[in-house]
């Protein structure tokens, strides 16, 4: 008899796990992929370079307590990631800063000066109902079509105009000269990669794991009392009243026989080519070697899912299989994909240990 089955090795359910064993519970994790770390997993390739299987994951928060959580499991490499975007033939910083309008245009402005350029070239929306509106309100069209709109149209094949405007949330602007494309005050990779990260949250006679197993497949078989799910909510109800949808990526990897192939961790594509960007690992692990590898990412329909479509009919459809998981007792929904969000890593991993400490309590 196992106090919980948790479905799901990636971030959510490893945590979730790692807090349950810890205080005395025993855990059965099921995990449909041959591998545990969810979307952060990672390994070293034949020629010795170590990939994010997924695309590049960066660790960054303004969590204190997440950032001292995860140290218990892994040391950090203090890594800042930076990003270029493609635009005009040439490597310009993003996100938008002065930097960008210097490398762009030669404008070398001060903060208030770039702030008052930025007023001027905005469009006079007062309450943007989209995606489109919001960036156009923000920082004008020219900024707005060289960065920004054909890079959304091809991630997720829809017009920005019907896009949430929450959307841009995650696209900083800022009225200075830091390029860095977080400036939370923890960043960096595990040191020794997230694959470690999570065998070592894992690491607990409580906690037994079956790879290559679709929970739906042995559910009826094992004897648990509580689930905690971290799966497609829609599958959890067999897409009964619609399906989801989501953005897949795909990854085409290549090892090339030199040092380097780009000045950054990621460059975006925003006009040109089919890939949104290209990653090159070795400038996030710090790997040395005389080869690199790159990725380039695709987004498409197919695949597993990534990023929920922030549409208003995909989170009309979600708040009704919210509303049937509500229902359920002794049943925990939780993360990006039971909770059709896209989370950041630390919000994951603060969601998780508050769900893990709620269940606690009520157990105390």
């Amino acid at each position: 008899m196992f106090d919980f089955l948790v479905v799901g090795a990636g971030f959510s359910g490893c945590v979730i796990s790692e807090r349950l064993a810890k205080n005395g519970k025993n855990v059965l994790l099921v995990e449909k992929r041959k591998h545990i770390g969810g979307n952060a997993y990672d390994f070293y390739n034949e020629d010795g370079i170590l990939i994010h299987k997924y695309g590049p994951h960066i660790f960054h928060t303004k969590m204190k307590h997440v950032w001292d959580y995860l140290s218990q499991f892994t040391e950090w490499r203090f890594y800042q990631h930076r990003v270029y975007s493609y635009v005009d033939g040439r490597y310009i910083p993003f996100p938008i800063s002065i930097e960008t309008l210097k490398e762009l245009y030669g404008y070398d402005f001060t903060p208030r000066e770039f702030e008052e350029y930025l007023v001027n070239q905005r469009e006079d929306i007062s309450e943007p109902r989209n995606f489109e509106e919001v960036l156009l309100s923000t920082i004008g069209r020219d900024l707005y079509e060289k960065f920004y709109e054909n890079y959304t149209k091809k991630q997720w094949d829809l017009s920005p105009s019907v896009l949430d405007p929450s959307v841009t949330k995650r696209i900083p602007i800022r009225y200075n000269r830091d390029t860095r494309y977080f400036s939370d005050p923890y960043q960096g990779v595990p040191k020794y990669g997230y694959t470690k990260l999570f065998e070592s949250l894992l690491n607990n006679e409580r906690i037994h794991v079956m790879l290559n197993t679709d929970y739906k497949d042995v559910v009826n078989e094992v004897r648990y009392k509580f689930m905690i799910y971290t799966g497609p909510i829609d599958y959890f109800f067999d897409y009964e009243i619609g399906k989801l949808p989501y953005r897949s990526l795909q990854f085409e990897f290549e090892t090339l026989e030199i040092e380097e192939f780009q000045p950054v961790g990621t460059v975006n594509y925003p006009n040109d080519y089919d890939f949104t960007r290209i990653t090159e690992f070795k400038h996030i692990t710090g790997q040395i070697s005389p080869k690199t590898t790159i990725a380039y990412e695709y987004p498409t329909s197919d695949g597993d899912p990534y990023y929920p479509v922030p549409t208003k009919p995909a989170h009309l459809l979600y708040e009704r299989y919210k509303g049937k998981a509500d229902s359920i007792k002794d049943i925990y929904f939780v993360g990006r994909l039971a909770e059709y969000r896209y989370y950041n890593m630390d919000q994951v991993v603060d969601r998780a240990l508050k769900v893990a400490k709620e269940i606690l309590d009520r157990d105390r």
